[in-house]
């Protein structure tokens, strides 16, 4: 089969360049790690667990660094590994993330998932930038994509409210990080995907089955994205096509957010 008709990548738009990607095991960051290493990059998989981070990093020939997001020596090991495997770090996609079923409407979200969610969600993209930025300041150049949603710019009554919350912090932080640093060379964008057919929205919405069809009949294009859909976009963000790309808002949600009615 060629890469045409299996529907992988045919461009090679990152030879030789230094991905590290959190949340690399499953869904879109498997997606990713796929699509970045078949265009060339050295991929570098961080994922809290050993087994799916070894496989991904098998498969694509790079390598596994078991990374807790929310630990500062940990995100900081990852990257030092990365330069110290392949000497640069050019591509950052900050992807990790949870949205646990005890994280739901304000009324009923206790202290705990909120933090657990923040956590995870926008502390640990904030640790990952904090580690990244020096190595590419030293290069002079670097892509840094940071996994928001399109929920950081809607609002939804059947909320998940620490995770709508931890998204627009995501959201607002690499746009300040894109102005602050973008006469360095490093531009940042925020990824912001509508539904995505992953096992994490899989195991949410099997579980409420109502939730998922409240939510499908609102993307214009009838259907929630693929994890390689998502890693499409990815790869252009992180490569020289998107160089003027900086500091945006980078939806891919099927126009979901621009839609007041959808189609019958």
């Amino acid at each position: 089969m060629s890469e045409e008709t299996a529907g992988t990548a045919v461009c090679r738009r990152l030879v030789g360049r230094t991905a590290v990607i959190t949340g690399a095991g499953s869904g879109i960051g498997l997606a990713t790690a796929r699509r970045l290493a078949s265009e060339g990059a050295h991929v570098v998989c961080a994922d809290i667990d050993a087994e799916r981070g070894e496989a991904v990093a098998k498969e694509t020939g790079g390598r596994y660094v078991p990374t807790d997001v929310t630990d500062a020596d940990q995100v900081e090991a990852l990257f030092r590994a990365a330069h110290e495997a392949y000497g640069s770090v050019d591509v950052a996609f900050n992807n990790a993330g949870i949205s646990p079923p005890d994280d739901d409407s304000i009324l009923t979200t206790g202290p705990d998932a909120w933090r657990r969610v923040q956590e995870v969600n926008l502390t640990s993209v904030y640790l990952c930038c904090k580690a990244a930025i020096p190595y590419m300041r030293r290069q002079g150049r670097g892509s840094i994509i940071n996994t928001a949603s399109f929920v950081a710019v809607m609002g939804a009554a059947t909320s998940q409210i620490s995770y709508t919350a931890s998204k627009g912090g995501v959201l607002a932080m690499s746009r300040e990080l894109g102005v602050q640093f973008a006469r360095e060379g490093i531009r940042v964008n925020a990824l912001c995907p509508g539904p995505v057919n992953t096992p994490l929205l899989k195991e949410l919405f099997a579980k409420d089955p109502e939730r998922a069809a409240r939510r499908l009949v609102h993307v214009p294009v009838g259907r929630f994205a693929e994890p390689e859909e998502i890693a499409a976009a990815v790869a252009f963000l992180a490569s020289d096509d998107a160089s003027f790309v900086n500091a945006s808002t980078f939806l891919v949600d099927g126009g979901i957010s621009g839609a007041y009615v959808t189609p019958l």
